[in-house]
């Protein structure tokens, strides 16, 4: 697969990609004369999703009832008359064991007593808590026996499989959570069917969505030559990102073999910046192990800890290109934070992330578990006008994400699941 050669073409992928069951946005063929009040289950994770969606929602009237964590509990939400924190997760900062199984008891017992007294008929899952088992069988469970209509938002249809740790008692915890939810949302084709296929779930009980731009992450007036000078990179200098939580999936380990083979013929540096989570401390390891061994081991800056939002734009601005080696997934938040910076972005073909990529537009493809092919890849893109005329690139690609990825088309399509299962009269 030569990808420079065989570029996409944008008509390609610019095709509908996103469908709701019901009536698309702006038709008239629903309408809901009752309240629509939502609450919001965020997991207490991923405040980029939660503000995202829940702004979004708030601006079509709907009420919510944002059930968080102090991380979840920001300005987007106060101060307004369509939304209620409720604070139930508290602090998710590390502790000591003790303190987290007290505070993983005093959740369930908040989560069960505000069900019980809830206001929502709509229970919107975007993550599940820490007793996955738990939420996907007797929790949702329980919702259901309090009258609620459950809808979830599978970011990973079965992330036990990809990080090959996938169990029969996985799989049919999550047939149970799929089987008593109302309705699902997924970002892709391929999720919906790997349901359909793998989980016996109904297609109509399921909607495409996108994956909206993160805009909770600052970007302030920061131009790439401060970011640039702040993590001390010289000018000349081509900047290569790897961003985000390493995990095996991630396939951090073909990035930098390919880094190794072009570093002694360019002056590249790459930039790794993300968290080492727990249970992948061994794969740390070896990809440290692979760095050491290497001359280009000086070329490496590696910032391995939590990013937070306001330190996060410093890496999307001063690098040139992002990279997402991924040996699997479905789609990666990664991609779109990048396109946030008007970033490119070189990716492996796997999962649906080729279709969010236009060649020579906003990035590159390439195979999976191939160093090589990812190396010549790198190269290439460093000669190409995309590169070379990346100052002005990057407000196209910002338009380009923002037109497909809005979050008022994730909102629209999620009313318009919620009116239905509401049984709005039309």
């Amino acid at each position: 697969m030569t990808v420079l050669a065989k570029k996409r073409t944008e008509e390609a992928i610019m095709g509908e990609r996103y469908t709701a069951t019901w009536p698309p946005p702006g038709s008239d063929a629903v309408r809901c004369s009752t309240s629509l009040d939502v609450a919001l289950l965020t997991g207490g994770q991923d405040r980029h999703y939660a503000v995202g969606l829940g702004t979004a929602l708030m601006e079509q009237d709907i009420t919510l009832d944002v059930i968080g964590s102090d991380e979840i509990d920001g300005p987007e939400f106060q101060g307004n008359v369509h939304v209620s924190i409720r604070n139930l997760h508290g602090s998710q900062h590390s502790a000591s064991i003790a303190r987290r199984i007290g505070r993983i008891l005093v959740f369930y017992a908040r989560i069960l007593r505000y069900t019980a007294t809830a206001k929502p008929k709509i229970f919107h899952i975007l993550w599940n808590n820490k007793l996955q088992l738990l939420d996907r069988t007797l929790l949702i469970l329980f919702y259901k026996l309090a009258g609620k209509k459950v809808v979830i938002t599978a970011h990973n249809v079965n992330a036990g499989r990809r990080d090959k740790r996938d169990s029969r008692l996985n799989r049919f915890t999550l047939r149970c959570q799929y089987k008593l939810s109302d309705h699902l949302f997924v970002h892709t084709r391929r999720m919906k069917g790997e349901l359909v296929r793998e989980f016996g779930v109904k297609p109509d009980g399921i909607t495409v969505i996108p994956y909206g731009i993160n805009n909770a992450v600052p970007s302030t007036v920061l131009t790439g030559e401060d970011a640039r000078r702040k993590l001390g990179l010289r000018n000349g200098e081509k900047a290569i990102l790897f961003f985000g939580a390493i995990k095996r999936y991630k396939g951090l380990e073909y990035l930098v073999l390919a880094f190794q083979q072009i570093a002694a013929r360019g002056d590249y540096r790459l930039i790794i910046a993300g968290e080492r989570k727990k249970d992948w401390e061994e794969y740390w390891r070896s990809i440290q192990q692979i760095i050491e061994r290497d001359p280009s081991r000086n070329k490496v800056l590696q910032r391995i800890s939590f990013i937070s939002d306001e330190e996060t734009e410093i890496y999307f601005k001063a690098a040139d290109v992002a990279v997402l080696p991924y040996t699997e997934i479905f789609q990666s938040g990664i991609l779109f934070l990048a396109y946030s910076f008007g970033l490119p972005v070189i990716a492996t073909d796997v999962g649906s992330l080729a279709e969010d990529i236009v060649e020579g537009r906003t990035g590159f493809v390439c195979r999976p578990r191939d160093s090589d092919s990812l190396a010549t890849l790198i190269e290439q893109y460093f000669e190409t006008d995309l590169y070379k005329d990346l100052g002005h690139r990057r407000q196209d690609i910002r338009e380009y994400a923002l037109s497909r990825h809005s979050w008022s088309t994730v909102a629209d399509l999620t009313k318009n699941v919620y009116v239905k299962l509401l049984e709005c009269v039309s």
